[in-house]
């Protein structure tokens, strides 16, 4: 068994409602997604739409979310360290945009990750998977599951899949290059005294205690392509991914049970890999997470193409989405941090997380950020105390009260951050919000993590062909323009509609966008007759 985990094993938790794993060499997580209401659009007046303006029409997004809240020392305790893989990929045109929904919200105190949708198997179930950039395997509960739990506390309907149900599965052997190659790198387990045929498999322990193992399968997922003509298809690839079949520890807990989880790293099992290799999608993948309460946003097999994006290179021969952070400026004053704190090698560096909640700094650079926070905090701000955190309160508006930060990286790229990224509201007292620093110290680690807290409200490109990430602040529930290698199309937030004032939660429909774009265009045309 090949342990390829670049960091020490005493690094802190990172990833919130997730368990790392260092066995095996995958990883797999449990988290809070979002109950969701699914609500059909009422009545709608074809002079309104004419008059609209142009095309696309937009559709209002709604949902609703677990009001139950977790403190701050339990996300820290949730959040793990994780690894990622190797990039093999291939140059191939892709045919369309490959679109996901997005639900979830960035907010700890409620949801605290996205989440989307993956239809496997035929006939094909809907399974609900955590967005997590820094895992490679896509992974889902398999129906002989030993210990896995049967419900949800979510008030959602979990779903187990079964292998031989499904006519266009397959087990993956020991002998397929695809399990060869995973061995190589941990992400996969064969006897060595089994034969050549015997099952390809995984075997994860995870530092909680808790752990899962299961079989590598394969069979086709469906998604919905968006095309040159910004026409909506369905789509279909053979995938390979895993087939969780016993969980232990806190995984076999039914209050957080959802389905699995979503791979997008580098590793070539990855989904994006595995539908770049056949020409199915591009090696670029983006998304735009909503900060909002409310949640959602974009995430697309493809390049989102908006003014004021600005690109950094990746650091290359890294097992997760390392950058070369430069600097950190506070109201524009870079902070005097050794720049050696921030160099990347075997045991820090810093990566870019969609399934991290928080920020992790790198100990050596928390205290001069915090220190430089409250340095430059306006007059109506006081500090409150608060057991191993810096909180304060104040009647003013948060841009107003606490200064803006600048992460500085290679090639002149930087990343305005608001203060809504490095705080989070904890309780109002009569006009007053307290707020408290959301970014932890990374204790005893040079490994600085960029999670949802900052990642959020802004665009993400992740250029796996060119090895560059690129981003920029951004509405999320806008449209984005997405382009190919060969097309570029106008995308339309996947969103879901209202009726009637009904909600309904458990299975979710989607209206395509190439439905609502014919509808509008023929209630145009009837008005201009």
């Amino acid at each position: 068994m090949i342990d390829i985990n670049p960091f020490p094993f005493a690094v802190p938790a990172l990833l919130l409602f997730r368990r790392r794993l260092w066995q095996g060499g995958a990883e797999r997580g449990m988290w809070i997604p979002a109950v969701i209401l699914l609500v059909v659009a009422g009545t709608v007046n074809a002079a309104h739409l004419a008059a609209a303006g142009p095309f696309p029409a937009k559709l209002n997004l709604e949902r609703a979310l677990p009001t139950r809240g977790v403190g701050v020392e339990h996300l820290k305790s949730r959040d793990r360290a994780r690894h990622g893989r190797s990039l093999l990929g291939a140059s191939f045109t892709p045919a369309g945009v490959v679109d996901f929904p997005v639900d979830g919200s960035s907010n700890p105190f409620t949801v605290g990750l996205y989440f989307t949708r993956v239809k496997l198997g035929n006939p094909s179930k809907e399974f609900y998977v955590q967005i997590d950039t820094g895992s490679d395997i896509l992974w889902v509960t398999c129906s002989s599951c030993s210990g896995c739990p049967i419900s949800s506390g979510l008030n959602i309907q979990l779903e187990f899949f079964d292998p031989d149900k499904s006519s266009s599965s397959s087990w993956i052997s020991c002998s397929d290059d695809r399990c060869t190659s995973a061995l190589q790198t941990g992400e996969a387990v064969c006897s060595t005294s089994g034969s050549s045929s015997s099952l390809c498999s995984y075997s994860f322990q995870y530092g909680d205690g808790s752990g899962t193992l299961g079989y590598y399968v394969s069979d086709t997922m469906y998604f919905d392509t968006v095309l040159g003509n910004e026409q909506t298809v369905n789509s279909s690839a053979t995938v390979v991914f895993g087939c969780s079949n016993s969980q232990s520890g806190d995984l076999t807990k039914s209050d957080r049970a959802v389905d699995g989880i979503f791979g997008f790293g580098q590793h070539e099992l990855s989904v994006i890999s595995q539908l770049s290799s056949i020409g199915v999608a591009p090696r670029v993948f983006s998304h735009c997470l909503k900060g909002s309460d409310n949640g959602g946003g974009i995430l697309v097999l493809g390049e989102i193409i908006e003014p004021g994006i600005v690109y950094t290179p990746l650091v290359p021969s890294q097992s997760h989405y390392n950058l070369y952070l430069e600097s950190i400026s506070v109201n524009g004053q870079i902070l005097s941090i050794d720049p050696s704190v921030f160099a990347t090698s075997g045991t820090q560096g810093t990566i870019i997380d969609s399934g991290t909640t928080l920020a992790y700094l790198a100990e050596q650079a928390y205290d001069p950020f915090v220190s430089a926070i409250v340095s430059s905090l306006s007059p109506l701000v006081h500090s409150i105390p608060s057991k191993g955190n810096e909180c304060f309160i104040t009647s003013s508006s948060v841009d107003e009260s606490f200064p803006s930060v600048t992460l500085n990286f290679k090639g002149g790229a930087s990343m305005p951050v608001k203060p809504e990224d490095y705080l989070l509201q904890q309780v109002s007292v009569d006009n007053s919000i307290v707020w408290c620093i959301g970014w932890q110290k990374n204790h005893g680690s040079g490994i600085t993590i960029l999670g949802d807290i900052v990642l959020k409200d802004k665009i993400f490109v992740y250029d796996l062909a060119n090895q560059r990430i690129g981003w920029m602040n951004y509405d999320c529930s806008l449209s984005v323009n997405v382009s190919t290698s060969s097309v570029k199309n106008e995308y339309l937030n996947t969103e879901q509609l209202k009726v009637n004032g009904a909600s309904h939660t458990g299975s979710v429909k989607l209206l395509s966008t190439s439905i609502a774009i014919v509808l509008v265009y023929i209630l145009k045309l009837a008005n201009l007759q």
